[in-house]
């Protein structure tokens, strides 16, 4: 450790906090908000807009939701009346913000289900037919009070409709008016190709899991790097709802030391350097921990810090 210590050269790709995604110029360190609004999200609503603000307060200008992001009540997919949460949560957390909300990029996506089974287990449920993706889509934009969503992502590769058929749907939503902007998520190479043919430069960003923990097998980052797409990391900091094994962050806890940060912040910063135009969304349920992920845009690790946590072996 004590090599990389010495080395202060930083990456040039990691000097850039800001990148331009869906027409907003904006820092790459944003937030999603899965974590205050399902299972183990804030009891109190009012904490969740607090967090929100916080984050707004920090710096942060993208924040990231879905249809999806609700807690079902009733085994099935719930009552009318959860979904739509996490949706309502960033609107009225906006609307009550006082900094300046039109520099606010705000995404959201259409395809899947949150579901209750009747042993009281939630799960996940892919539903990415086009009527309902279109359907959802147009909801998620009543929720949100906007006319046009900023962005707008399809959560997944639906295995039981044809990949062309969903992004057919995603054209249809951009050619009236319903997005400006789309993106796709849960997704390896092949769809990314697909998605261009069909979508081409509406296709702005592309939404995969990236940590230490799930170090993108499908090489996806690379296949943006060389289309020129954001790529935007979901689960950042290793996820909260599956357990992992807690010494892939061994390195990075030895470089925090190093810096005296936090783990995470060095986990975001190391994530920031892969790509110029990689964003980052790490939850939070509470101010102190978005508060704490904000600062990773203002950590610079030397080439020697971010190979050794690449899995290089410094001398």
């Amino acid at each position: 450790m004590t090599a990389m210590s010495e080395t202060t050269t930083s990456r040039t790709n990691q000097s850039a906090t800001t990148a331009t995604l869906a027409g907003y110029e904006i820092p790459r360190l944003g937030m999603g908000t899965m974590a205050l609004a399902i299972e183990g999200r804030p009891s109190n609503r009012d904490q969740a807009i607090e967090t929100i603000h916080a984050a707004l307060d920090a710096g942060v200008r993208y924040l990231d939701t879905a249809w999806s992001y609700y807690l079902p009540s009733a085994p099935g997919t719930g009552e009318p009346e959860d979904m739509g949460y996490g949706e309502y949560l960033v609107r009225d957390a906006l609307h009550s913000w006082h900094g300046p909300k039109d520099q606010v990029l705000v995404a959201t996506k259409t395809g899947w289900l949150r579901t209750l089974d009747g042993n009281g287990n939630y799960g996940w449920q892919a539903d990415a037919r086009p009527e309902t993706m279109i359907a959802n889509a147009k909801e998620s934009a009543r929720r949100l009070g906007v006319d046009t969503l900023d962005l707008l992502y399809s959560h997944c590769n639906d295995p039981q409709v044809p990949y062309e058929d969903q992004m057919g749907a995603l054209k249809q939503l951009v050619d009236e008016g319903v997005a400006k902007a789309v993106g796709i998520s849960r997704i390896d190479n092949a769809d990314i190709e697909t998605a261009r043919n069909i979508l081409g430069d509406r296709l702005v960003a592309v939404q995969n899991q990236f940590s230490p923990v799930h170090r993108d097998p499908e090489h996806t980052l690379e296949t943006c790097e060389k289309l020129g797409l954001a790529f935007v990391c979901w689960s950042p900091l290793g996820g909260f709802l599956d357990p992992f094994n807690e010494h892939l962050f061994d390195r990075f806890r030895e470089v925090a030391k190093i810096h005296d940060c936090s783990y995470q912040r060095v986990t975001l910063a190391w994530e920031l350097a892969q790509y110029q135009y990689l964003f980052t969304i790490p939850s939070a349920r509470n101010p102190q921990e978005i508060q704490d992920s904000f600062k990773a845009s203002e950590l610079k690790l030397s080439d020697s810090e971010i190979g050794y946590l690449n899995g290089k072996d410094v001398d």
